[in-house]
Formats: structure tokens, sequence, C-alpha cells
């Protein structure tokens, strides 16, 4: 098994210097690595494939940006008086393609597209050393982790650089993004259709899924590694987006019926006081992760938590408080709440008493070693499987089998749930997004649900809500749902990648 705590090493670490100098998107002939000094045994590949693991220990990825500004930007929390300013332009809306973290987070993807690229153009000098059926199981295992990492790479670019998709003649009409397929490409810097890129996303899920195919008994759930069901999962949610709703029924059901995941109770004890689901949110273990970022002492990622915190030893002073409303969203039986929220007294010269992010709060492992507010990021769970099938049902006329998806995700995390859920067309879509927020808060889906559904919110002052932000209200299918492509990429010499609307 491969050791996720080591650092980037030799090959790894060129990656960061040769896609950081310019675009993202480009190299130069003196910054690509020598032909000589690529991967040329089944150990070089390995250690190529360490290097891709670790691109996702970015806080520009899943363990910061990635996860919180899509919330952030939406309904889902409030900045208090006394904050720090942190994410201050998405909050306010000010979405800009200088920003920081919006240059970032594309950056970190393009990052990780390149590595898996590497991999992929060099991985073929390896297969004539190798010499024993777990050889080509290795390699091919390998191959099949570099086209997974760069599908789920392209769909969250999709995902935020990209309009909703809306069916495939408008769809290729509509601009997707650079789809790059080579480490070694003189082709120009031009976005593709937004069909092209979505079956870019479906072609590597494919081939990963053959690749990494599972063969016997094995423990999957609660892994940092990628195998055959990571590719299921991702394709449900990506059939999902794309209204592809009899294949996010079969992908969600390869997930949910495979019998290696199970949802993790929050009404049956792990271990003294303490209940399965508590347990994935304390110490990030859980029959119920799909695909976690794997975090040691001595390797990890930003700290989801710290804006809702800010601990000091002393005192409690968050950026960001939840809003009012999702409180209201959750059932007194629903022990999700008593996960998710802790009313705590702030630091801060006001004194704000109010329930906090503790979802986040950090892994207790890490925080036990001064690691605050470190939590291993879980974009694949079992639970979203079950809102993807929910909602895919729905949109398939079929309420009965949507109602007992619902209820079978609410019989795991209430501390008593005997009854069924009755959905009509009425009510479905309602009782679907209510869930998708009980269940995935601060998980990253808000913006592009709100996307995608064409909806648009509106947010209310509370109590101590920084003034300005906190009275916002965005209209459906505001240009900045999709956000700007970074302002360098476009002035780079030579690119032709074309603005989105939120760019102007």
């Amino acid at each position: 098994m491969r050791n996720i705590s080591k650092l980037f090493i030799g090959i790894a670490m060129l990656f960061v210097t040769c896609i950081t100098l310019t675009s993202c998107l480009e190299k130069h002939p003196e910054d690509a690595i020598p032909l000589e000094k690529a991967i040329n045994t089944l150990d070089d590949l390995d250690q190529a494939a360490i290097g891709l693991y670790e691109s996702f220990l970015s806080g520009a990825l899943y363990s910061g940006y990635l996860t919180l500004l899509p919330d952030i930007q939406c309904d889902m929390v409030h900045a208090i008086n006394g904050y720090t300013n942190v994410y201050g332009n998405i909050w306010r809306w000010d979405i800009l393609a200088t920003n920081s973290e919006i240059t970032a987070t594309y950056a970190a993807l393009y990052q990780t597209i390149a590595r898996a690229n590497y991999i992929l153009e060099y991985a073929p000098r390896v297969k004539p050393t190798l010499a024993t059926d777990q050889d080509f199981e290795h390699y091919n295992q390998i191959c099949g982790e570099a086209h997974f990492a760069r599908a789920l790479a392209y769909s969250e670019l999709i995902k935020l650089f990209c309009k909703s998709y809306e069916g495939r003649e408008e769809a290729e009409k509509e601009l997707g993004v650079v789809i790059v397929t080579k480490y070694h490409t003189d082709e120009p810097m031009r976005r593709s259709s937004l069909e092209r890129s979505y079956q870019q996303v479906i072609e590597d899920l494919d081939t990963a899924a053959e690749l990494m195919r599972i063969n016997g008994s094995v423990s999957l759930y609660s892994s940092p590694y990628f195998n055959e069901y990571t590719a299921y999962a991702l394709r449900a949610r990506v059939a999902l987006y794309m209204g592809d709703y009899d294949a996010a029924i079969d992908y969600s059901s390869r997930v949910i019926d495979s019998g290696y995941y199970l949802l993790s109770a929050a009404n049956v004890e792990y271990t003294s006081g303490m209940s399965y689901f508590s347990y994935m949110w304390q110490y990030d273990e859980a029959t119920e992760i799909i695909w976690k970022v794997g975090f040691t002492t001595n390797a990890y990622g930003g700290a989801l938590g710290k804006i809702f915190f800010n601990y000091d030893y002393s005192t409690y002073k968050p950026d960001y408080v939840p809003s009012e409303w999702i409180f209201n969203l959750y059932d007194v039986d629903d022990l999700r709440y008593g996960n998710y929220f802790y009313t705590l007294t702030t630091g801060h010269s006001h004194g704000l008493s109010w329930p906090l992010l503790i979802k986040y709060y950090g892994n207790q492992n890490l925080f036990a070693q001064q690691i605050l507010h470190t939590t291993m990021p879980k974009p694949l769970r079992l639970a979203e499987q079950y809102l993807i099938r929910a909602e895919a049902y729905v949109a398939s006329g079929n309420y009965a089998a949507a109602g007992n998806d619902i209820a079978t995700l609410r019989s795991s995390r209430y501390s008593s749930y005997g009854g069924s859920v009755t959905m009509t067309e009425a009510t479905a879509m309602t009782i679907i997004e209510e869930e998708r927020i009980k269940e995935l808060y601060m998980e990253g889906f808000r913006l592009m649900d709100l996307k995608r559904w064409h909806k648009g919110f509106e947010r209310r002052p509370q109590m101590e809500s920084l003034e300005q932000g906190s009275s916002l209200k965005i209209e459906a299918d505001d240009p900045r749902f999709v956000w700007p492509i970074p302002q360098h990429e476009l002035e780079t010499p030579g690119s032709m990648i074309e603005p989105n609307d939120s760019n102007r």
C-alpha cells in the first residue's frame, strides 16, 4: 500500500515548478521533464501515483476552497462582526477573475490534471518491464487512478466554471473547459464545448472503472485510494448533473448495492458515548466513506474548520456562523443537528452565543497533536449516492422509490424513524433540496445545486451578522453562479480561452 505521508519527491516536485511558472495550462520546453528522466520502472510509476494523491492535499481543493467557497457564496453561512475578511469577496458576491481563491482552485485542478497526464503519457514505457500478474495488476491500477483523478478534476472545473447542462443540443453550443490529455502538447489553449467536456469525464471514468476492477472480497470503505466504486460514485454524480437520470440510478445503485459501503448510523453506538456517525466526523473513519483525502500528522491539507472557530486555546472567534434558517430544517429527532452544530459563546466583543459548525471541529487524533480544526475531506460518501438516486427517481416520476431512499437515509440519522416518506410531484423536490442541505451542509454542493435547479436565494440579517453581505438577493441564473476564468489565463500569450459572462 502506498505511503501517503511521503512528501512530494523527485519527479512529483517538478509539477509544482513547471505549472506555476506561467499559465495553469502552459508549459515551456525548458520546464518539461526530459524524456531520459521520465518514468521507466514500475517503482517510478508508483512514485508518480503518490504525487498524484498528494496533489489533493492542496488547500485550494477539498480541504479548503473547493469545499468551502461554493457554500459560503450561497445562503449557508453568515459572516459576523469581527470577522477577518477571509473569503470576503466570495461572501459579498464580488466574484472577480482576479480573485486569488478562484485562481488557486483553477490552478490546483489543472495541476492535478497535469500529474495524471504525465502518468498516462509515460506509463507505456513501463510495460515491457512487467514480469508478473501482480505487476500488471498494479500497473493497471495506477493507470486507472490517473484516469479517475483527471475525471474528478475536470468534473470540478465543469461544476464551477461552466453553465449547467441543459441537454446535448444546448451543451454542444455552450463553453466547457480546456481539455488537455497530453503532458507534452502544442495544442492551442481553447475551451471545448460543454458536451465534449462532460464526455471526457465519462470516458475517463469508464476507463478507470475497467482498470481498477475489484476482484474478490476486499475492504473498500474509508479508503484514501481510488477504486472501481469511486468511479461509479462520481459517474452517478455526473449523470445527475447532466440530467441522465437512468444512468444516475444505475451507477448510484451499483455503489449502494455493492455491499462494500454502509450508512454510518447516528443512532447506533460505535464506542462509549459515540455513534458511528459521530465517529465519522471526529476520527474520519466510517463505513459510508467511499473516498477521503487521507491525512497524517506529517502530511495534511488545509483546516476546513478554522473559519468556523479560530480557536486560540482560549476563545472562539469564528469568521462565519451557520445561517439561522438552516437550523429549522432539522426535525427534533434528527441526530445530524447535534453532530453538526453546538452552541458556544464566541470571544468577539459582542459575545455572540450561536450554534457553531462542529462538523469540522477537527480530527481528534490530529487535534491531540495541536493540529487544529483539520478534518479529512470526504468528497464521496454513500449518503450522497442515496440522495442522487432519490433525485433521479423523482425526475423519472418514481416517487415511491425516491421516498424509500430518503427514508433509508433518515433511518440512519434519526434517533427514531419508523415511518416512510411520501412524495408527490408538488412536494418531491422540496424534500430533496432540504435533505441535501441537512446531509451535505458545507460540503461544497450548494452553488451547483442552485445553478442546475435554476434557483436564486436571499440572505437576511441575523444576530451580529456583517452588514455588508447579510442583505443580499441573488436571482436565478445570475452570471456569477458560474465562476470567471482567471484573468491571467485569458491574458497568457497564445491563449485562445474564451471568458465567461462573469468575466465581463
